[in-house]
């Protein structure tokens, strides 16, 4: 069930309505969050349900045995088995047919021909994002900073629960489920909070990502064919559709959960306005990058093992993000340029009293990351390196310009998107609070404003891009 859909337009409420209709027992509300959530990941395929349950039932066993185990070689066991059951999943699904592939292409240019063993399976939406979420809980009981939970329909909701489930936050279980344990009370303000980010979600997913992507998606399907501005144009469209895309989605969800009276962390903080990649990294997907930097980079020793230990450290946390993304050397090769952006920082903050770059920073930020971007959108490498090799011919001519109606509402909303984005970093005000300080008559018109620019730029309901992810 996508966010952008008649079908969640119905949903929401009516979850919503029985929900609190049961305040009196939130032990009956989790059970008819953990209903709905299933109701919803089904809608799309009911099938891999299995998965999700499976995934559940393994953790919150293992979540029990290692917090009821003092030896800590028994502890490992059981974590080990975690992370062979949750990442086994994953490398199937997920990962099988890129390995096998990319095997005997190797082999092939050895001389040795290697026929690939290919699984026809389809990729279950959300695999990713519950697993990680998964695993965050079982380590975090390894490591003796969270204690297991003993209530498994308190745990099988913290992992489906529908706002998050499909492509996040990543929520972690210190933060989740002590709320899904507890009684949840009505709250008008956060209620204000929760439907102003959602219809903010749905301006930046439907009036400027969608829009965007038409071009977007018309340039990168032959880029061989386009000269160096029209490439150009179409990656800083994409940057920003990517931005507004996923945001929104993070927006729906966070706001979703609040009217439910669960608060998740941001997702989001104005990433372009970064003055360097180690702060682009703070703001953008935080869930994920907080996850990688917890549960990878320092696991592999973080920065505590000398500076050239933390290179490595950083790259592989970067190459195995880019990974994460998708079963393509297109993502891999999107997560070493940022490893080797964030390992030159590294370097020079060092040797510098500053750790910032200043003004100019914001400017090679922004190239660093609108360069990677090529290799993200990009179908293949050799797309991706037509696109550079386009670009860097500096044939600047007149962009192609497609039809002109979609260029203008593309153009026009993305100005709408970043205006708003400015204000919010000019104020310093978070997205998330700003419905609270509306009365009833500023909610309505400002939802009413939003409703009839989502009638006049609506283009075409498109899946959110996180979810092949």
């Amino acid at each position: 069930m996508l966010f952008n859909s008649t079908d969640y337009l119905l949903f929401l409420p009516i979850v919503f309505i029985i929900y609190w209709a049961l305040n009196k027992s939130y032990k009956n509300q989790n059970i008819l969050l953990l209903l709905a959530s299933y109701v919803f990941y089904g809608w799309w395929d009911w099938r891999f349900l299995s998965l999700i349950i499976f995934s559940s039932f393994v953790d919150y066993f293992i979540g029990l045995k290692i917090d009821a185990n003092t030896e800590n070689r028994i502890r490992k066991r059981w974590l080990i088995v975690s992370l062979c059951s949750n990442l086994g999943l994953l490398a199937v699904f997920k990962y099988f047919n890129f390995f096998t592939e990319s095997f005997a292409e190797a082999m092939s240019m050895l001389g040795w021909q290697v026929n690939a063993l290919t699984l026809d399976i389809i990729l279950p939406v959300g695999i990713s994002f519950y697993t990680f979420q998964t695993l965050s809980y079982t380590i975090d009981i390894y490591r003796k900073n969270l204690k297991p939970t003993t209530h498994i329909i308190s745990f099988f909701t913290y992992v489906s629960f529908f706002p998050q489930l499909v492509a996040g936050p990543i929520e972690r279980a210190s933060n989740l489920l002590p709320q899904i344990e507890s009684v949840r009370t009505f709250k008008w303000h956060w209620f204000k909070a929760g439907i102003f980010q959602i219809f903010i979600g749905l301006l930046r997913k439907i009036a400027i990502a969608d829009n965007l992507g038409l071009y977007v998606d018309s340039i990168y399907a032959y880029p061989e064919i386009h000269n160096t501005s029209t490439i150009i144009l179409a990656t800083v469209f994409y940057a920003f559709q990517i931005y507004f895309d996923f945001s929104g989605y993070s927006d729906i969800a966070i706001g979703s959960a609040k009217l439910m009276g669960f608060k998740f962390n941001r997702n989001f903080d104005l990433p372009y306005f970064s003055n360097s990649i180690t702060v682009f990294w703070r703001k953008w997907h935080i869930s994920l990058s907080s996850w990688l930097r917890d549960y990878l980079y320092i696991s592999l020793g973080g920065n505590r093992k000398g500076i050239k230990i933390t290179y490595r450290n950083l790259m592989l946390t970067m190459l195995l993000g880019g990974l994460w993304h998708g079963s393509s050397w297109n993502f891999v090769i999107w997560g070493a340029i940022h490893g080797l952006a964030l390992s030159g920082e590294k370097f020079i903050f060092a040797r510098k009293k500053n750790k910032y770059f200043g003004a100019i920073g914001y400017v090679y930020t922004f190239l660093v990351v609108l360069f990677a971007w090529i290799f993200f959108r990009a179908e293949n490498i050799k797309d991706a390196l037509m696109a550079c090799r386009q670009i860097v011919s500096l044939d600047f001519g007149m962009p192609f310009m497609g039809n002109i109606s979609i260029m203008v509402h593309g153009v026009l909303m993305l100005f709408v998107g970043l205006c708003f984005d400015s204000y919010l970093f000019k104020k310093k005000i978070p997205l998330e609070e700003i419905g609270e300080q509306f009365n009833t008559t500023k909610l309505a018109i400002s939802i009413s404003v939003i409703i009839l620019i989502l009638c006049a730029f609506y283009s075409t309901s498109e899946n959110f891009i996180y979810f092949q992810f």
